[in-house]
């Protein structure tokens, strides 16, 4: 199990004995189909859900654990509608329209789980009124619309590799009257490069970069196993290919890995750092990458850049040299629908090209 997947298990089991006992049902039952991530994302809706619940008086419960399933049955469309209120004008923070409908997409599966599936000792349903059927959860972003967000936010063609080139070189000279800034690049400019190089040329999320070890990369097939998100098998690593861009900077990281991150042998992790007042190297955290990217993305005059938006940089270069179906299975997208949206980013390429006028050699 990757370091996330355990930590997200650990969680689970800590929150889900003060659930009541019909969500801890639900969750064992999805238990063999989800990561542990994604339950633990409902188990957090939950909580939310059931402290409405109790705060509304829609339950005499004095704690979430002890709210009877026939409080759910009871709920009128209202008290849904109320939900969504309150989620969409909480006073600290309203939620957005996606973070409302993946909520409210939750409790549709605890809700279909307890009145389609789970049964009693008589063979009935577990709820026997299912208020959430009448809920409809609509898709909040289209593949279009997510795509003329991206549009002008990513890297494009020869800026790829001007990116790469600033992390290695130019930004020393941007940041020379900062001895900090300077003195951190200077240590870690070839480990930083190797990331977004390897970003850029493979399409990887930052939780599969970050859960990398040095045994996943196998440099003469340019070939990296990682755990892909939504799966759940642990014993199974997806084989992902890298560009051959990608080769030099991986093994320019490589010679200096050990000697310069100090790693102990039984660290494993491909990318490391030393934490302040650390003697040794430690795998790298996902916040650490993230900020990393946001430092130089805003010193190379792309403050909108992140490390998702460098995956969608590749994506779109990738699409446009292959089909839907390569993309999707190159990045790993469980539907593609989700690889659409690089269709819609380039269709401006495609509406160039075929105007294109023809050379000697066509």
């Amino acid at each position: 199990m990757n370091l996330q997947k355990r930590k997200d298990r650990e969680e689970l089991d800590r929150r889900v004995p003060s659930m009541p006992w019909y969500v801890e049902k639900f969750i064992n039952y999805k238990l063999p189909d989800l990561s542990p991530s994604s339950l633990l994302e409902y188990v957090r809706d939950y909580e939310i859900f059931f402290s409405y619940l109790m705060r509304e008086g829609l339950t005499d419960a004095a704690k979430i654990g002890d709210i009877p399933i026939e409080a759910l049955e009871k709920l009128h469309m209202d008290s849904i509608d109320g939900f969504r209120m309150h989620m969409a004008s909480k006073a600290d923070g309203p939620n957005t329209r996606t973070t409302i409908s993946r909520k409210l997409s939750s409790l549709r599966s605890l809700f279909h789980y307890l009145s389609q599936i789970a049964e009693d000792e008589n063979f009935y349903p577990l709820l026997k009124r299912n208020v959430m059927a009448k809920v409809s959860v609509k898709r909040t972003h289209k593949p279009k619309d997510t795509a003329a967000k991206l549009e002008g936010k990513l890297l494009q063609e020869e800026e790829i590799a001007e990116f790469i080139r600033y992390i290695h070189s130019d930004y020393a000279q941007d940041a020379a009257t900062n001895k900090q800034a300077l003195h951190a690049h200077e240590l870690n400019h070839i480990r930083d490069a190797c990331i977004v190089s390897l970003i850029l040329n493979s399409g990887l999320r930052v939780s599969e970069l970050v859960n990398l070890n040095v045994d996943d990369l196998d440099m003469k097939k340019k070939l990296l196993y990682v755990y892909r998100k939504g799966k759940n098998d642990d014993t199974f690593k997806t084989p992902v290919f890298f560009r051959q861009d990608a080769v030099g900077d991986l093994e320019a990281y490589l010679e200096l890995r050990d000697l310069r991150y100090r790693a102990p042998r039984r660290e494993k992790a491909l990318f490391l750092a030393i934490a302040n007042g650390k003697k040794e190297g430690s795998r790298m955290t996902k916040r650490a990458i993230q900020e990393m990217v946001i430092k130089y993305a805003k010193r190379f005059g792309k403050p909108y850049l992140s490390v998702h938006k460098l995956r969608h940089s590749f994506a779109t270069d990738y699409y446009l040299r292959n089909d839907l179906y390569k993309t999707q299975e190159q990045l790993g997208h469980a539907s593609p629908e989700t690889t659409q949206i690089y269709a819609h980013l380039t269709d401006k390429t495609m509406e160039q090209a075929i105007d294109k006028p023809k050379t000697a050699a066509d």
